[in-house]
Parts: C-alpha cells; structure tokens; sequence
C-alpha cells in the first residue's frame, strides 16, 4: 500500500478476473480491486503506445530508483497472473505469456495463429477487419474449435439480418397465397381471411 494508494496502483488496459461476483455490497459492481478482493485476474492485456519497453519491464522494485517497478516484473512476480498478453497494434502482433513454474513463458500461437487461454476454452488472436469504423487488426476472441466469437453489436447483427429474410419469407408467401382462387383455398383447406 502507498500513500496515496493510487501511486502504486497498476492498472492493465484489461483483465479477466473469474470468480467475482457481479454486485458489490448490494449494488452492482463499477470496479475491481485486487489488494480488497484477493483474486487475481486470470488473463491480463496490455495495449502498446510508444516502443512497449515498459509493457515488457522486468524490473523488481529492489532495482527501480523511482520506485516505479516493470510491469511485466508486477504481473509475474506480485500478482502472479496466469497469462499476459501484450498487443502492439501498429505490427499486427500479440504476445501472450503464460506462468509456468513461476515464470512467464512466451506462448506459441496454433495453427490457426490463435493462443489457447485453455481455462476459458477460448484463443486469443488478431482479426483484421472493420470494428467500429475503422480497418485495423483487432484483439478478438475464437472458441476452442477456431469459430469467431462475434460482439454484442455483430449477434444483434445477425439476429437482424435473420428476422429480415424471416420476414421477406413470409412477405413472399403471403403474395403467392393472395394470388390463389377461392376453389385453391378450399382444396388447402385454408381460410382466406386469415390473409386480411
């Protein structure tokens, strides 16, 4: 703890931490506080600006003059967590470590260019496409058997593209069924009031 706290506060640009209910205190939950709550985040992701020397830092803070330790040095030796991702944007690249035997390991992506993260049953990789008006290679996630796992904006997508052709469907057979006769109906044995 310092004081302020926020002064040795590190923060990723994001985490995955399993097993934290989604209300605090009755309310529900805006924030995570690993030196309150005691669980640590599973996976963590940090974001490249600059040359990313200090997303790799593996300073300990016996070592550091300003007291400001390396943040690999923090995810790997304070907080212990399982894998750490570090994405560079500008070369279309994510390294992803995982903690083995106390110390990081640099992951080898699948055939798919894909890294595991096994206890979530998902893969980290790079998708190159558009993602909110822009065409860049973006973080994304798969499933264990490589398939997309899309956005809240892209299902709603989909799900709006199928009620469209559902609804062009019965737009289609409606128009055939106004073009039948009287004798047609009786033979189908439909009501043709059922189309007004």
């Amino acid at each position: 703890m310092t004081d302020p706290p926020e002064k040795g506060a590190e923060a990723p640009d994001w985490c995955y931490v399993s097993n934290v209910p989604p209300t605090l205190n009755g309310k529900t939950r805006r924030s995570y506080v690993l030196w309150k709550e005691y669980v640590a985040p599973l996976i963590v992701l940090e974001f490249v600006s600059g040359d990313g020397s200090e997303k790799r830092d593996k300073t300990p803070p016996s070592e550091k003059e300003d007291g400001k330790v390396g943040k690999f040095w923090v995810y790997e030796q304070a907080i212990r967590v399982p894998y750490y991702g570090i994405y560079e944007v500008t070369k279309a690249q994510v390294e992803v470590y995982h903690l083995i035997d106390n110390a990081y390991q640099l992951m080898k992506a699948n055939e798919r260019g894909h890294y595991p993260i096994a206890p979530l049953g998902v893969e980290l990789g790079i998708w190159q496409g558009w993602y909110p008006n822009a065409d860049l290679p973006w973080l994304r996630w798969w499933d264990a058997q490589g398939n997309l796992l899309l956005t809240g904006e892209e299902r709603a997508d989909v799900e709006r593209q199928r009620a469209d052709v559902e609804r062009q469907k019965r737009e289609i057979i409606v128009e055939k069924l106004r073009s039948l006769s009287p004798e047609q109906f009786n033979a189908l044995g439909i009501d043709p009031k059922l189309l007004d």
